[in-house]
């Protein structure tokens, strides 16, 4: 499916104020860009804790690891846009 939609997953712990930031701006760049976008809170998920827990939030652009910590808008857009690049 060539004109499939970017897939952006972030990965996500409840009262994470990080998280809660980086959420809004990438359901900002909806404007800039179009894409799906599944938040997945590893709490609880003890394999998803190991692997993400000290890095949340994590981005993924179409399952590759983009962004943790924090999410650079006009960045994101740009991968968003061009994701081979």
């Amino acid at each position: 499916m060539a004109n499939s939609l970017p897939a952006v997953t972030m990965y996500s712990r409840k009262n994470c104020h990080l998280c809660e930031v980086a959420k809004d701006v990438v359901e900002s760049a909806h404007n800039d860009a179009e894409f799906s976008f599944e938040v997945i809170f590893i709490d609880g998920d003890a394999t998803l804790e190991k692997e993400y827990g000290e890095e949340v939030p994590v981005t993924l652009i179409n399952g590759k690891r983009h962004d943790y910590f924090k999410v650079n808008r006009e960045r994101f857009i740009e991968a968003v846009l061009h994701p081979h690049q």
